[in-house]
């Protein structure tokens, strides 16, 4: 059917129907499993879900293992079994780590040893890139169970590649946008093909394509961007570059929306309040179940790509995001430091990201 969704519009249907506390049935051959994210699971249906044939399995992270002292036995991740008396308070409470000091002894876990792990895995993929926490409760059921309930239906045999690709970009508009650092500004919005969120490029002057180009990979920062916070240097730094690009008349920086270093803006504050009780920017992350940075910059290279620009001098104090520039095809001619913002309120900030990131601060 020509009007039939394709693999990465499933996907999108997927992503907003856990948000919404919907299960979605994965399936891989003959195997299924249905799937609801742990943060926005309701009473209700865990209640119907413990109600069905089977044992529920509550998928994490190898890093929120860790933290729960639990061991992962599929490498990346650990398949807890659910126990039967099991509440909605268990499961968050697994899940996330906004009580781990007032409750640290939340075990004994049982966690799966046997059996393929490619649906957990595929699971927490889905739910972390729908930004809700890194905790997908699983229960094998029939093949039918997607069109039977009218949940909708995951292949993986088509859809595991698209799910950890990143999504093709395309330039929906540009526009002149003068600015207080240079009028001679234009904006131009990309929008990824599955279903995302939208990416901006700010042009300041005319850069000559065949040249290297002063260029900003900007992560947003509601906080420190629009806000003024005082816990990063994301404000200072974005208002530095643009500085930069106006007093030498050209530049590009680019604003993608990868919030948190891609954990999203409500994960990003439940960090923040782990870092209230004692805890430095990696290891909040590290608790919560993610990596120490979840964001893609392939999608900054391909936009700089479409722009038609292959060498950069790229404003950055990370040489890591050096590196995976070059990694992306791009010729990176000079690493330019952008060294500002500090306060007494982000000294340990920074220092977390010179010490355990690499930064050179």
């Amino acid at each position: 059917m020509p009007l039939r969704p394709d693999t990465v519009e499933m996907l999108a249907r997927a992503r907003a129907d856990l948000r919404m506390g919907v299960p979605v049935v994965l399936f891989n051959g003959g195997r299924a499993a249905l799937v609801l994210a742990a943060e926005t699971l309701s009473p209700e249906r865990l209640a119907q879900v413990q109600a069905l044939e089977g044992v529920p399995v509550l998928a994490i992270t190898a890093r929120r293992a860790e933290t729960l002292k639990t061991a992962a036995y599929d490498g990346d991740l650990a398949r807890i079994v659910l126990p039967d008396d099991a509440t909605l308070a268990w499961v968050h409470g697994v899940a996330d780590p906004a009580d781990d000091l007032k409750m640290p002894m939340k075990g004994p876990f049982l966690a799966m040893r046997d059996g393929a792990a490619d649906l957990s895995r595929a699971a927490l993929q889905l739910v972390k890139s729908a930004r809700l926490l890194p905790a997908a409760l699983l229960l094998d059921v029939p093949a039918t169970f997607a069109t039977d309930n009218n949940l909708t239906p995951i292949d993986l045999t088509k859809t595991a590649d698209a799910l950890t690709a990143t999504s093709p970009l395309s330039e929906v508009i540009s526009a002149r946008l003068p600015l207080s650092v240079s009028e001679a500004g234009r904006l131009h919005i990309f929008r990824p093909e599955d279903g995302g969120e939208e990416h901006y490029a700010v042009e300041i002057g005319q850069p000559d394509r065949a040249k290297p180009v002063l260029t900003r990979l900007h992560s947003a920062c509601f906080t420190g961007d629009l806000l003024g916070s005082l816990k990063c240097d994301c404000g200072p730094q974005l208002r530095a570059a643009l500085a930069m690009m106006g007093d030498e008349g050209h530049g590009v920086l680019l604003y993608l929306n990868q919030e948190g270093r891609g954990i999203g803006l409500a994960n990003k504050m439940r960090a923040y309040s782990l870092q209230d009780q004692g805890f430095d920017t990696v290891e909040a992350n590290h608790r919560l179940g993610f990596e120490d940075d979840e964001r893609d910059f392939l999608i900054g290279a391909n936009i700089l790509k479409q722009m038609g620009f292959s060498q950069v001098r790229l404003l950055t104090n990370n040489p890591k995001k050096v590196e995976m520039m070059q990694g992306a095809g791009l010729t990176v001619t000079e690493r330019v430091p952008l060294k500002v913002g500090h306060t007494a309120h982000n000294a340990g900030y920074l220092k977390t990201k010179a010490d355990k990131s690499g930064h050179l601060l």
